[in-house]
Protein backbone atom coordinates (compact mmCIF):
# COMPACT_ATOMS: atom_id res chain seq x y z
CA UNK A 1 0.00 0.00 0.00
CA UNK A 2 1.01 3.66 -0.34
CA UNK A 3 3.45 4.98 2.24
CA UNK A 4 1.68 6.76 5.09
CA UNK A 5 3.11 9.90 6.68
CA UNK A 6 4.48 9.73 10.21
CA UNK A 7 1.77 10.70 12.70
CA UNK A 8 -1.12 9.82 10.39
CA UNK A 9 -4.20 8.48 12.13
CA UNK A 10 -4.39 5.32 10.00
CA UNK A 11 -0.75 4.47 10.69
CA UNK A 12 -1.09 5.05 14.43
CA UNK A 13 -4.26 2.97 14.63
CA UNK A 14 -2.67 0.12 12.66
CA UNK A 15 0.24 0.06 15.09
CA UNK A 16 -2.09 0.08 18.11
CA UNK A 17 -4.21 -2.67 16.56
CA UNK A 18 -1.40 -5.20 17.01
CA UNK A 19 -2.11 -4.91 20.74
CA UNK A 20 -5.65 -6.07 19.95
CA UNK A 21 -4.16 -9.09 18.15
CA UNK A 22 -1.44 -10.23 20.56
CA UNK A 23 -2.88 -9.30 23.96
CA UNK A 24 -5.11 -12.39 23.88
CA UNK A 25 -1.92 -14.32 24.61
CA UNK A 26 -1.16 -12.44 27.80
CA UNK A 27 -4.72 -12.73 29.08
CA UNK A 28 -5.75 -16.28 28.13
CA UNK A 29 -2.39 -18.07 28.15
CA UNK A 30 -0.25 -16.12 30.58
CA UNK A 31 -2.88 -14.82 32.98
CA UNK A 32 -6.04 -16.88 33.11
CA UNK A 33 -7.15 -20.09 31.40
CA UNK A 34 -3.73 -21.72 31.02
CA UNK A 35 -2.79 -21.24 34.73
CA UNK A 36 -6.17 -22.73 35.72
CA UNK A 37 -5.67 -25.56 33.21
CA UNK A 38 -2.11 -26.18 34.42
CA UNK A 39 -3.20 -26.28 38.07
CA UNK A 40 -6.02 -28.71 37.19
CA UNK A 41 -3.41 -31.18 35.93
CA UNK A 42 -2.24 -31.56 39.53
CA UNK A 43 -5.69 -31.72 41.18
CA UNK A 44 -5.26 -35.38 42.17
CA UNK A 45 -1.85 -34.74 43.76
CA UNK A 46 -1.36 -33.67 47.36
CA UNK A 47 2.18 -32.33 46.95
CA UNK A 48 1.67 -30.96 43.40
CA UNK A 49 5.07 -31.94 42.02
CA UNK A 50 6.27 -32.99 38.58
CA UNK A 51 9.49 -34.69 37.43
CA UNK A 52 11.22 -32.79 34.61
CA UNK A 53 14.77 -32.38 33.33
CA UNK A 54 16.07 -34.85 35.92
CA UNK A 55 14.60 -33.03 38.93
CA UNK A 56 11.34 -33.02 40.88
CA UNK A 57 9.79 -29.56 40.84
CA UNK A 58 6.94 -27.93 42.71
CA UNK A 59 4.38 -27.31 39.94
CA UNK A 60 4.42 -23.52 40.22
CA UNK A 61 8.21 -23.41 40.50
CA UNK A 62 8.63 -25.43 37.28
CA UNK A 63 6.48 -23.14 35.15
CA UNK A 64 8.22 -20.11 36.67
CA UNK A 65 11.68 -21.48 35.88
CA UNK A 66 10.65 -22.28 32.28
CA UNK A 67 9.27 -18.76 31.94
CA UNK A 68 12.55 -17.32 33.23
CA UNK A 69 14.54 -19.46 30.78
CA UNK A 70 12.39 -18.22 27.89
CA UNK A 71 13.06 -14.60 28.80
CA UNK A 72 16.78 -15.38 28.99
CA UNK A 73 16.64 -16.71 25.41
CA UNK A 74 14.75 -13.60 24.28
CA UNK A 75 17.27 -11.35 26.02
CA UNK A 76 20.20 -12.93 24.16
CA UNK A 77 18.60 -13.38 20.72
CA UNK A 78 16.66 -10.13 20.34
CA UNK A 79 19.73 -7.85 20.02
CA UNK A 80 21.16 -10.14 17.32
CA UNK A 81 17.87 -10.23 15.42
CA UNK A 82 17.22 -6.52 15.86
CA UNK A 83 20.71 -5.79 14.55
CA UNK A 84 19.94 -7.78 11.43
CA UNK A 85 16.53 -6.10 11.12
CA UNK A 86 18.11 -2.67 11.41
CA UNK A 87 20.74 -3.48 8.77
CA UNK A 88 18.30 -5.00 6.30
CA UNK A 89 15.59 -2.47 7.14
CA UNK A 90 12.85 -5.08 7.43
CA UNK A 91 11.76 -5.27 11.06
CA UNK A 92 8.26 -6.25 9.91
CA UNK A 93 9.40 -9.72 8.78
CA UNK A 94 10.97 -10.42 12.16
CA UNK A 95 7.82 -9.22 13.90
CA UNK A 96 5.80 -11.57 11.67
CA UNK A 97 8.11 -14.52 12.40
CA UNK A 98 7.72 -14.23 16.16
CA UNK A 99 3.98 -13.64 15.81
CA UNK A 100 3.58 -16.91 13.88
CA UNK A 101 5.85 -18.88 16.23
CA UNK A 102 3.80 -17.62 19.17
CA UNK A 103 0.46 -18.34 17.52
CA UNK A 104 1.48 -21.89 16.62
CA UNK A 105 2.80 -22.41 20.15
CA UNK A 106 -0.61 -21.44 21.55
CA UNK A 107 -2.30 -23.91 19.22
CA UNK A 108 0.18 -26.59 20.33
CA UNK A 109 -0.89 -26.16 23.96
CA UNK A 110 -3.99 -28.14 23.02
CA UNK A 111 -1.81 -31.25 23.52
CA UNK A 112 -0.22 -30.12 26.82
CA UNK A 113 0.02 -33.00 29.35
CA UNK A 114 2.17 -34.16 32.27
CA UNK A 115 2.88 -37.43 30.46
CA UNK A 116 4.66 -35.52 27.69
CA UNK A 117 5.85 -32.64 29.85
CA UNK A 118 8.94 -31.79 27.83
CA UNK A 119 7.25 -31.34 24.44
CA UNK A 120 4.40 -29.60 26.25
CA UNK A 121 6.83 -27.09 27.70
CA UNK A 122 8.25 -26.54 24.19
CA UNK A 123 4.81 -25.33 23.06
CA UNK A 124 4.60 -23.11 26.15
CA UNK A 125 8.09 -21.81 25.31
CA UNK A 126 7.04 -21.05 21.71
CA UNK A 127 4.04 -18.99 22.80
CA UNK A 128 6.05 -17.00 25.30
CA UNK A 129 9.05 -16.34 23.07
CA UNK A 130 6.75 -15.48 20.16
CA UNK A 131 4.91 -12.85 22.18
CA UNK A 132 7.94 -11.19 23.74
CA UNK A 133 10.15 -11.62 20.69
CA UNK A 134 7.69 -9.71 18.52
CA UNK A 135 7.43 -6.87 21.03
CA UNK A 136 11.00 -5.65 20.50
CA UNK A 137 10.15 -4.90 16.87
CA UNK A 138 6.63 -3.67 17.68
CA UNK A 139 7.92 -1.23 20.32
CA UNK A 140 10.67 0.03 18.02
CA UNK A 141 8.01 1.24 15.57
CA UNK A 142 6.64 3.78 18.09
CA UNK A 143 9.08 6.67 17.47
CA UNK A 144 9.02 5.85 13.74
CA UNK A 145 5.27 6.29 13.37
CA UNK A 146 4.39 8.82 16.12
CA UNK A 147 5.72 12.24 17.11
CA UNK A 148 6.76 12.72 20.77
CA UNK A 149 3.54 14.52 21.70
CA UNK A 150 1.52 11.59 20.26
CA UNK A 151 3.43 8.76 21.90
CA UNK A 152 1.82 8.74 25.37
CA UNK A 153 -1.66 8.77 23.90
CA UNK A 154 -1.15 6.13 21.20
CA UNK A 155 0.79 3.90 23.61
CA UNK A 156 -2.13 4.03 26.05
CA UNK A 157 -4.57 3.44 23.18
CA UNK A 158 -2.63 0.33 22.18
CA UNK A 159 -2.85 -1.12 25.66
CA UNK A 160 -6.53 -0.20 25.90
CA UNK A 161 -7.30 -1.92 22.58
CA UNK A 162 -5.36 -4.93 23.82
CA UNK A 163 -7.44 -5.15 26.96
CA UNK A 164 -10.72 -4.80 25.07
CA UNK A 165 -9.76 -7.39 22.44
CA UNK A 166 -8.39 -9.87 24.95
CA UNK A 167 -11.44 -9.56 27.21
CA UNK A 168 -13.71 -10.11 24.20
CA UNK A 169 -12.06 -13.43 23.37
CA UNK A 170 -11.73 -14.38 27.04
CA UNK A 171 -15.48 -13.97 27.59
CA UNK A 172 -16.14 -16.32 24.69
CA UNK A 173 -13.63 -18.86 26.02
CA UNK A 174 -14.96 -18.59 29.55
CA UNK A 175 -18.46 -19.25 28.28
CA UNK A 176 -17.11 -22.47 26.72
CA UNK A 177 -15.39 -23.45 29.96
CA UNK A 178 -18.28 -22.62 32.30
CA UNK A 179 -21.12 -23.83 30.01
CA UNK A 180 -19.51 -26.46 27.74
CA UNK A 181 -22.88 -28.01 26.83
CA UNK A 182 -23.88 -24.73 25.12
CA UNK A 183 -21.06 -25.30 22.63
CA UNK A 184 -21.74 -28.97 21.90
CA UNK A 185 -19.34 -30.55 24.41
CA UNK A 186 -20.59 -33.88 25.73
CA UNK A 187 -21.57 -33.81 29.42
CA UNK A 188 -23.73 -36.95 29.36
CA UNK A 189 -23.25 -39.90 31.73
CA UNK A 190 -23.73 -43.61 31.12
CA UNK A 191 -27.21 -45.14 31.26
CA UNK A 192 -25.91 -47.61 33.85
CA UNK A 193 -25.10 -44.82 36.32
CA UNK A 194 -28.42 -43.13 35.58
CA UNK A 195 -30.48 -46.23 36.24
CA UNK A 196 -28.54 -48.07 38.97
CA UNK A 197 -26.50 -45.37 40.70
CA UNK A 198 -27.47 -43.54 43.85
CA UNK A 199 -28.37 -39.87 43.77
CA UNK A 200 -24.89 -39.04 45.03
CA UNK A 201 -23.24 -41.22 42.38
CA UNK A 202 -25.29 -39.61 39.61
CA UNK A 203 -24.39 -36.13 40.88
CA UNK A 204 -20.71 -37.07 41.06
CA UNK A 205 -20.80 -38.53 37.53
CA UNK A 206 -22.44 -35.37 36.18
CA UNK A 207 -19.80 -33.22 37.89
CA UNK A 208 -17.01 -35.37 36.45
CA UNK A 209 -18.54 -35.17 32.96
CA UNK A 210 -18.87 -31.39 33.16
CA UNK A 211 -15.29 -31.03 34.45
CA UNK A 212 -14.00 -33.19 31.59
CA UNK A 213 -15.93 -31.09 29.08
CA UNK A 214 -14.66 -27.87 30.65
CA UNK A 215 -11.12 -29.22 30.51
CA UNK A 216 -11.55 -29.94 26.79
CA UNK A 217 -12.98 -26.43 26.31
CA UNK A 218 -9.80 -25.00 27.86
CA UNK A 219 -7.74 -26.88 25.29
CA UNK A 220 -9.92 -25.48 22.48
CA UNK A 221 -9.46 -21.98 23.89
CA UNK A 222 -5.70 -22.25 23.30
CA UNK A 223 -6.41 -22.83 19.60
CA UNK A 224 -8.68 -19.77 19.45
CA UNK A 225 -5.89 -17.63 20.91
CA UNK A 226 -3.39 -18.75 18.28
CA UNK A 227 -5.83 -18.14 15.43
CA UNK A 228 -6.96 -14.74 16.80
CA UNK A 229 -3.35 -13.58 17.18
CA UNK A 230 -2.27 -14.64 13.71
CA UNK A 231 -5.38 -13.44 11.84
CA UNK A 232 -5.89 -10.02 13.46
CA UNK A 233 -2.19 -9.14 13.18
CA UNK A 234 -2.53 -9.15 9.39
CA UNK A 235 -4.00 -5.61 9.34
CA UNK A 236 -1.02 -4.21 11.25
CA UNK A 237 1.38 -6.07 8.97
CA UNK A 238 -0.41 -4.67 5.92
CA UNK A 239 -0.27 -1.01 7.00
CA UNK A 240 3.00 -0.72 8.94
CA UNK A 241 6.01 0.30 6.86
CA UNK A 242 8.58 -2.35 5.98
CA UNK A 243 11.49 -0.42 7.45
CA UNK A 244 13.79 2.54 7.03
CA UNK A 245 15.83 0.97 4.24
CA UNK A 246 15.58 -2.10 2.03
CA UNK A 247 17.59 -4.23 -0.33
CA UNK A 248 20.59 -5.19 1.81
CA UNK A 249 21.61 -8.81 2.18
CA UNK A 250 22.52 -10.45 5.46
CA UNK A 251 26.14 -11.55 5.73
CA UNK A 252 28.03 -13.27 8.52
CA UNK A 253 29.69 -9.97 9.36
CA UNK A 254 26.46 -8.34 10.47
CA UNK A 255 24.88 -11.28 12.34
CA UNK A 256 26.29 -9.95 15.61
CA UNK A 257 25.82 -6.35 14.58
CA UNK A 258 23.03 -6.04 17.14
CA UNK A 259 25.41 -6.81 19.99
CA UNK A 260 27.80 -4.15 18.70
CA UNK A 261 24.91 -1.71 18.51
CA UNK A 262 23.96 -2.52 22.10
CA UNK A 263 27.51 -1.72 23.14
CA UNK A 264 27.26 1.56 21.22
CA UNK A 265 23.96 2.37 22.96
CA UNK A 266 25.58 1.59 26.30
CA UNK A 267 28.44 4.02 25.52
CA UNK A 268 25.96 6.67 24.43
CA UNK A 269 24.03 6.25 27.68
CA UNK A 270 27.06 7.58 29.53
CA UNK A 271 26.50 10.88 27.75
CA UNK A 272 22.79 10.98 28.60
CA UNK A 273 22.41 10.90 32.36
CA UNK A 274 18.63 11.17 32.31
CA UNK A 275 18.18 8.17 30.00
CA UNK A 276 20.79 6.12 31.89
CA UNK A 277 19.21 6.71 35.29
CA UNK A 278 15.73 6.11 33.97
CA UNK A 279 16.81 2.76 32.52
CA UNK A 280 18.30 1.75 35.88
CA UNK A 281 15.00 2.52 37.59
CA UNK A 282 13.01 0.78 34.87
CA UNK A 283 15.19 -2.33 35.16
CA UNK A 284 14.40 -2.66 38.85
CA UNK A 285 10.68 -1.88 38.98
CA UNK A 286 9.89 -3.71 35.73
CA UNK A 287 11.54 -6.81 37.21
CA UNK A 288 8.94 -6.81 39.98
CA UNK A 289 5.94 -5.72 37.87
CA UNK A 290 6.41 -8.41 35.22
CA UNK A 291 7.06 -11.12 37.81
CA UNK A 292 3.82 -10.32 39.64
CA UNK A 293 1.82 -10.24 36.41
CA UNK A 294 3.22 -13.60 35.34
CA UNK A 295 2.55 -15.39 38.66
CA UNK A 296 -0.59 -13.62 39.94
CA UNK A 297 -3.11 -16.31 38.96
CA UNK A 298 -0.86 -19.13 40.19
CA UNK A 299 -0.65 -17.25 43.50
CA UNK A 300 -4.42 -16.87 43.70
CA UNK A 301 -4.98 -20.52 42.80
CA UNK A 302 -2.60 -21.79 45.49
CA UNK A 303 -2.74 -19.31 48.37
CA UNK A 304 -6.39 -18.17 48.56
CA UNK A 305 -9.03 -20.20 50.41
CA UNK A 306 -11.75 -20.41 47.74
CA UNK A 307 -13.80 -23.18 49.34
CA UNK A 308 -13.97 -25.56 46.36
CA UNK A 309 -12.73 -26.11 42.82
CA UNK A 310 -15.76 -24.51 41.13
CA UNK A 311 -15.61 -21.50 43.43
CA UNK A 312 -11.87 -21.25 42.74
CA UNK A 313 -12.31 -21.26 38.97
CA UNK A 314 -15.11 -18.71 39.08
CA UNK A 315 -13.21 -16.55 41.58
CA UNK A 316 -10.05 -16.48 39.50
CA UNK A 317 -12.06 -15.67 36.38
CA UNK A 318 -13.83 -12.78 38.13
CA UNK A 319 -10.46 -11.49 39.37
CA UNK A 320 -8.94 -11.63 35.89
CA UNK A 321 -11.89 -9.74 34.39
CA UNK A 322 -11.68 -7.12 37.14
CA UNK A 323 -7.98 -6.63 36.42
CA UNK A 324 -8.49 -6.28 32.66
CA UNK A 325 -11.48 -3.94 32.83
CA UNK A 326 -9.95 -1.67 35.47
CA UNK A 327 -6.66 -1.67 33.52
CA UNK A 328 -8.35 0.18 30.64
CA UNK A 329 -9.25 2.97 33.04
CA UNK A 330 -5.80 2.76 34.64
CA UNK A 331 -3.98 3.25 31.33
CA UNK A 332 -6.12 6.29 30.47
CA UNK A 333 -5.78 7.87 33.93
CA UNK A 334 -2.03 7.29 33.97
CA UNK A 335 -1.69 8.97 30.57
CA UNK A 336 -3.65 12.00 31.83
CA UNK A 337 -1.69 12.10 35.09
CA UNK A 338 1.61 12.04 33.21
CA UNK A 339 0.46 14.99 31.06
CA UNK A 340 -0.31 17.00 34.20
CA UNK A 341 2.35 15.90 36.69
CA UNK A 342 5.08 14.52 34.43
CA UNK A 343 6.06 10.98 33.54
CA UNK A 344 8.58 10.42 36.32
CA UNK A 345 6.35 11.72 39.13
CA UNK A 346 3.49 9.53 37.89
CA UNK A 347 5.75 6.48 37.75
CA UNK A 348 6.86 7.13 41.34
CA UNK A 349 3.23 7.14 42.49
CA UNK A 350 2.39 3.98 40.52
CA UNK A 351 5.40 2.17 42.00
CA UNK A 352 4.31 3.19 45.50
CA UNK A 353 0.95 1.50 44.86
CA UNK A 354 2.71 -1.65 43.63
CA UNK A 355 4.87 -1.66 46.75
CA UNK A 356 1.81 -1.46 48.99
CA UNK A 357 0.18 -4.29 47.02
CA UNK A 358 3.14 -6.63 47.71
CA UNK A 359 2.80 -6.03 51.43
CA UNK A 360 -0.97 -6.50 51.26
CA UNK A 361 -0.67 -9.73 49.21
CA UNK A 362 1.42 -11.41 51.90
CA UNK A 363 -1.57 -11.32 54.28
CA UNK A 364 -4.34 -12.13 51.75
CA UNK A 365 -6.39 -15.21 52.54
CA UNK A 366 -10.01 -14.65 51.46
CA UNK A 367 -11.56 -14.23 47.98
CA UNK A 368 -12.75 -10.71 48.87
CA UNK A 369 -9.20 -9.66 49.74
CA UNK A 370 -8.00 -11.11 46.44
CA UNK A 371 -10.69 -9.19 44.53
CA UNK A 372 -9.62 -5.94 46.19
CA UNK A 373 -6.00 -6.61 45.24
CA UNK A 374 -7.09 -7.43 41.68
CA UNK A 375 -8.78 -4.04 41.37
CA UNK A 376 -5.65 -2.17 42.43
CA UNK A 377 -3.43 -4.37 40.23
CA UNK A 378 -5.62 -3.51 37.24
CA UNK A 379 -5.43 0.19 38.05
CA UNK A 380 -1.62 0.27 37.94
CA UNK A 381 -0.85 -2.60 35.54
CA UNK A 382 -1.69 -1.02 32.20
CA UNK A 383 -0.57 2.39 33.39
CA UNK A 384 2.94 1.41 34.38
CA UNK A 385 3.53 -0.54 31.14
CA UNK A 386 2.33 2.09 28.69
CA UNK A 387 3.94 4.97 30.60
CA UNK A 388 7.28 3.17 30.99
CA UNK A 389 7.38 2.52 27.24
CA UNK A 390 6.45 6.05 26.19
CA UNK A 391 8.78 7.65 28.77
CA UNK A 392 11.72 5.75 27.32
CA UNK A 393 10.70 6.77 23.81
CA UNK A 394 10.56 10.45 24.88
CA UNK A 395 14.01 10.31 26.44
CA UNK A 396 15.68 8.90 23.32
CA UNK A 397 18.16 11.14 21.47
CA UNK A 398 17.41 12.14 17.88
CA UNK A 399 18.19 9.01 15.85
CA UNK A 400 16.82 6.79 13.10
CA UNK A 401 18.31 3.74 14.85
CA UNK A 402 15.31 3.23 17.12
CA UNK A 403 15.47 -0.58 16.87
CA UNK A 404 18.79 -0.73 18.70
CA UNK A 405 17.58 1.55 21.48
CA UNK A 406 14.41 -0.44 21.96
CA UNK A 407 16.42 -3.64 21.78
CA UNK A 408 18.48 -2.33 24.68
CA UNK A 409 15.25 -1.46 26.51
CA UNK A 410 13.86 -4.95 25.95
CA UNK A 411 17.10 -6.68 26.94
CA UNK A 412 17.09 -4.73 30.22
CA UNK A 413 13.46 -5.71 30.77
CA UNK A 414 14.03 -9.39 29.95
CA UNK A 415 17.13 -9.77 32.12
CA UNK A 416 15.21 -8.12 34.93
CA UNK A 417 12.36 -10.59 34.46
CA UNK A 418 14.80 -13.51 34.47
CA UNK A 419 16.28 -12.35 37.77
CA UNK A 420 12.84 -11.67 39.28
CA UNK A 421 11.35 -15.00 38.17
CA UNK A 422 14.37 -17.05 39.30
CA UNK A 423 14.33 -15.38 42.72
CA UNK A 424 10.57 -15.92 42.97
CA UNK A 425 10.71 -19.58 41.88
CA UNK A 426 13.64 -20.36 44.17
CA UNK A 427 11.93 -18.87 47.23
CA UNK A 428 8.73 -20.73 46.26
CA UNK A 429 10.61 -24.04 45.76
CA UNK A 430 12.62 -23.77 49.01
CA UNK A 431 9.98 -22.38 51.38
CA UNK A 432 6.97 -24.03 49.73
CA UNK A 433 5.05 -20.72 49.83
CA UNK A 434 4.50 -18.08 47.17
CA UNK A 435 3.68 -15.56 49.92
CA UNK A 436 7.31 -15.30 50.95
CA UNK A 437 8.33 -14.81 47.32
CA UNK A 438 5.85 -12.02 46.59
CA UNK A 439 6.75 -10.14 49.77
CA UNK A 440 10.37 -10.11 48.62
CA UNK A 441 9.35 -8.09 45.53
CA UNK A 442 8.45 -5.20 47.88
CA UNK A 443 12.19 -4.42 47.98
CA UNK A 444 12.45 -3.99 44.20
CA UNK A 445 9.64 -1.43 44.08
CA UNK A 446 11.24 0.53 46.93
CA UNK A 447 14.59 0.62 45.11
CA UNK A 448 12.79 1.56 41.88
CA UNK A 449 11.19 4.58 43.56
CA UNK A 450 14.54 5.72 44.95
CA UNK A 451 16.12 5.44 41.49
CA UNK A 452 13.24 7.34 39.85
CA UNK A 453 13.84 10.25 42.24
CA UNK A 454 17.41 10.38 40.89
CA UNK A 455 16.31 10.87 37.25
CA UNK A 456 17.25 14.46 36.26
CA UNK A 457 14.58 16.87 35.15
CA UNK A 458 14.46 18.03 31.53
CA UNK A 459 17.45 20.19 30.70
CA UNK A 460 19.79 18.31 33.01
CA UNK A 461 20.74 15.51 30.67
CA UNK A 462 24.40 15.01 31.52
Amino acid sequence: MAHLEKGSKKLLNAWAFYDWANSVYTLTIASSIFPIFYSALFVSQVEKTVPAFGFVFKSTALITYVTAFTFLVVAFTSPILSGIADYVGNKKNFMKFFCYVGGLGCIGLYWFSLESIHISLVFYFMGLIGYWGSLVFYNSYLPDIAYPEQQDGISAKGFSMGYIGSVTLLLFNLAMVMKPDWFGFDISISETIKTTGTEAQVAEALTDAKNAASFQAMRISFITVGLWWILFSQYSFYVLPKGVSQGRKVTRAIVFNGLKELKLVWLQLKENLRLKRYLAAFFVFSMAVQTIMLVAVYFGEEEIAWGGSDAKTQGLIVSILVIQLVAILGAILTSKASAKFGNINTLILVNAVWMALCFYAYFMETPLQFYIAAGFVGLVMGGVQSLARSTYSKFLPETEDTTSYFSFYDVAEKIGIVIGMVIFATIDQITGSMRNAILFLFIFFLIGIILLFRVPKEGKLN
